[in-house]
């Protein structure tokens, strides 16, 4: 009876060094970066949906737009087509968070979309050749919207990119690497935004004055 007595404050204080030693050890694991991968995945996420929301900001502008200059420029058919098709393109595409775990979809994404600036584009220089259009408020109402979203499309871009880059850097040096190794294996490195035309990282010039 007093062996078990005097034994129960020992296994009692075995338990408590234990739980202070494992304490530690967390403590000391989560100073080491052990939780930096998935916190650096999350913000990949973030941002790719920060990406997607100004990407569709854009696609829900054109149909306003092309109505607009339609209505001044009839006659400049192809032009208009060009800009409704690119975003019937853009807008058929299946686009998830899974997106940025393949590069080949990635890839198809951002070509797509880069069609869409395309055509854009070739919209801007037709406008030029209607003053009246220029001068219509829902016109410029039209360009001011546009042009802030270039703008969030570009920051936007810019902040996916520098996430990617930071998550993909933790996998690849000392001690990531080593977590990446033991706990997180199944989270791959991921591709970035490439450049698919000269200046590409540059907001599209959408200025109509």
């Amino acid at each position: 009876m007093n062996s078990a007595l005097t034994g129960k404050p020992k296994f009692t204080q075995r338990r408590l060094w234990q739980s202070l030693l494992l304490s530690l050890l967390m403590l000391g694991l989560s100073g080491c970066g052990i939780n930096n991968i998935p916190t650096y995945d999350e913000n990949v996420k973030a941002t790719w949906a920060q990406v997607q929301n100004q990407y569709q900001r854009r696609a829900d502008l054109i149909p306003n737009l092309v109505k607009t200059v339609k209505a001044y420029a009839a006659h400049e058919r192809e032009t208009l087509e060009a800009v409704t098709e690119a975003r019937a393109k853009v807008n058929s595409m299946q686009v998830d968070s899974g997106i940025i775990n393949d590069p080949a979809k990635l890839q198809q994404f951002e070509a797509a979309q880069a069609q869409l600036s395309s055509a854009l584009s070739r919209l801007m220089v037709v406008v030029e050749r209607y003053p009246d259009l220029k001068a219509n408020q829902n016109f410029l109402a039209l360009q001011s919207q546009l042009e802030g979203t270039e703008n969030r499309i570009s920051v936007a871009r810019r902040d996916y990119i520098a996430a990617v880059e930071r998550y993909n850097r933790e996998i690849r040096t000392f001690p990531g690497r080593i977590w990446h190794s033991i706990l997180y294996s199944d989270m791959p490195l991921r591709d970035t935004f490439e450049a698919t035309s000269e200046d590409a990282e540059k907001a599209p010039e959408v200025d109509f004055q």
